[in-house]
């Protein structure tokens, strides 16, 4: 049995060091998938696991301990960067402005609350309480990636070492901060006399008005202004200055797929594709809408319909518009699919590796193109692991670049959490340009981004256990739990009764917006629970790629500005 003894005690080994995390990170997950009144802590349960490990002594030499932390925090950011950089620029649009503004101001609350805490609760003569305090208020609004940010500049600040972990005030914080997320929505519910139905109802009222610049509104017309006879498809569009698709023509009998270039005549009858808000208006020039049925001509002229994938890199990039399917191919794209989400075929929208495009034409001429844009499942199921690593060299090198700030004691880096992240949404976003294929699956990308997570979490725990029993009862643990209900609960109230009474938000917008401001999944979970649509999750992933950014910012900022003195 002495194997068996040593494996668990010879902290050197190889062997212990691998049980150890496997054991912390197994149980700590099964624990998280317990769910109290519909809620559940998650994968954080595994930093919970592992405090228990590191206070009876289960832990591992504190090198590989920190390695493994310090790399799960890049794995994690790095894939939440890559995931969010695509629509990151894109939140600021018109109806993500405000809700952007409102997290940011949420965010500057959390701050706000955490110091008027500080002051109020807690001797400010003490090195350690303001730290602690910066750990407790990322655990109020249970942002793992900003605690690492956190931890990491104070060893900017502190290079020989702490007497306190910020992982035990986070680990205070943390089990109301998710609940006191979801307590305090509901909170507004009856502050603010919510009525769910109602809510429901009107979303239901809005659904097909949503983002009418981006859906996608076929209909059959008949030409019949004489000002566009004997004018093309080109000359028209641009009369418009709209982006119109036109499908398929049926001119003298005789159906086709029309080019730029292909004359209208009146009584032609054209298929015609465009923005829902754009509909109103071409059907107004062009004329009437009518019933047709296709079929029975496409036996002189068959044509076909299809999804095509794009897994062909050298697509990365390229704008619709340069492409001229219409003139080349002697085909037309009517719909483009991203992540789920279908959008009108703009004439300057850029491909990208994963989307789907919706092809008419010929079935000869859409071989083609399907030829072209490679149409290939099995490419996309092997995750471009170079660029990822490429991505890292490259976040850590811009991580490490000293900023030299007047009134802090040290040069500030954006570190080993804000360099990856910063990079990662830029390659997420601008990859293709320098010639790399940031597509990911969403699986291969949870699965990294996970991986690095409970690396994280089990380090930061066991390396926490040591203290964190004295810390909660002899020390200021209860404090940390008052407060951070604090944290969490009044920066909520605040912003969501403006969001309501001055922005007049629906309801689950604002659920969502909270959940994404403080990267809550389970109080998105809970939203989307009770929402009929998709009102919640656009919320979240409106706000979610800024807060994310400003949580891992504003903590490097707190420890470098407020506790080097």
């Amino acid at each position: 049995m002495n194997w068996l003894i040593d494996l668990f005690t010879n902290q050197d080994s190889v062997a212990h060091i691998a049980l150890l995390y496997s054991l912390v990170i197994a149980f700590g997950v099964m624990l998280g998938k317990i769910k109290i009144g519909g809620i559940s802590l998650g994968v954080t349960f595994v930093l919970f696991v592992g405090i228990l490990a590191g206070h009876i002594g289960f832990t591992a030499p504190v090198q590989v301990m920190n390695f493994l932390q310090d790399f799960g925090l890049i794995l994690f950011v790095f894939m939440i960067g890559l995931q969010v950089g695509p629509g990151f620029f894109e939140s600021f649009g018109k109806g993500g402005i405000k809700l952007n503004m409102l997290s940011c101001l949420a965010v500057l609350l959390n701050i706000g609350v955490m110091f008027a805490c500080y002051f109020i609760f807690f001797n400010t003569s003490d090195p350690k309480n303001l730290p602690m305090m910066v750990g407790t208020l990322y655990g109020a609004v249970t942002n793992t990636p900003g605690l690492g940010a956190a931890q990491e500049a104070l060893q900017s600040v502190f290079p020989n070492g702490v007497g306190f972990n910020l992982a035990s005030a986070y680990a205070c914080a943390y089990p109301l901060g998710v609940l006191g997320i979801i307590g305090a929505s509901l909170a507004v519910k009856f502050i603010c006399h919510v009525d769910f139905n109602e809510e429901n109802a009107e979303l239901q009222a809005k659904e097909d008005a949503a983002n009418p610049h981006e859906k996608p509104h076929v209909m059959c017309l008949q030409v019949s202004n004489a000002y566009i006879a004997g004018r093309t498809l080109k000359q028209i569009s641009e009369f418009l200055n709209r982006d119109i698709v036109c499908t398929r023509i049926l001119h003298d009998g005789q159906l086709s797929v029309p080019k730029r270039e292909t004359k209208f005549e009146m009584g032609d009858e054209v298929l015609v594709a465009c923005a829902e808000s754009d509909a109103e208006a071409i059907q107004a020039f062009i004329g009437p809408a009518i019933e047709i049925n296709w079929k029975e001509d496409e036996k002189s002229q068959p044509m076909i319909s299809r999804k095509i994938l794009i897994t062909n890199t050298a697509m990365n990039g390229k704008s619709l518009g340069k492409m001229h399917f219409s003139s080349l191919y002697g085909v037309n794209v009517t719909r483009i699919t991203r992540q789920g989400m279908e959008l009108f075929a703009s004439r300057s929208h850029h491909f990208h590796v994963g989307d789907r495009i919706t092809v008419v034409g010929p079935e000869e001429n859409v071989d083609r193109i399907a030829e072209l844009m490679g149409n290939s499942e099995r490419k996309l199921i092997v995750p471009n692991i170079a660029t990822v690593f490429i991505g890292i060299i490259i976040g850590i090198l811009f991580g490490s670049l000293p900023i030299a700030i007047p009134g802090m004691p040290v040069p500030m880096k954006l570190g080993l959490a804000g360099g990856p992240l910063i990079i990662a949404i830029l390659l997420g976003r601008f990859g293709y340009r320098m010639g790399l294929n940031t597509y990911m699956t969403t699986s291969a990308n949870m699965m990294l981004r996970e991986f690095g997570l409970v690396l994280f979490l089990a380090s930061v725990g066991i390396k926490a256990g040591n203290g964190f029993w004295e810390t909660v009862v002899s020390g200021d643990g209860l404090k940390y739990v008052g407060t951070g209900f604090l944290i969490t609960i009044i920066p909520i109230l605040i912003v969501a009764f403006i969001a309501r009474k001055k922005y007049k938000f629906n309801y689950f917008t604002i659920m969502g917006m909270i959940a994404g401001t403080y990267t809550d999944p389970p109080a998105l979970a809970y939203a989307n629970s009770v929402c009929a649509g998709e009102s919640s999750a656009l919320g979240y992933s409106t706000v979610y790629p800024l807060s994310m950014f400003l949580r891992i910012f504003t903590a490097q900022l707190i420890i470098l500005f407020f506790c080097g003195a």
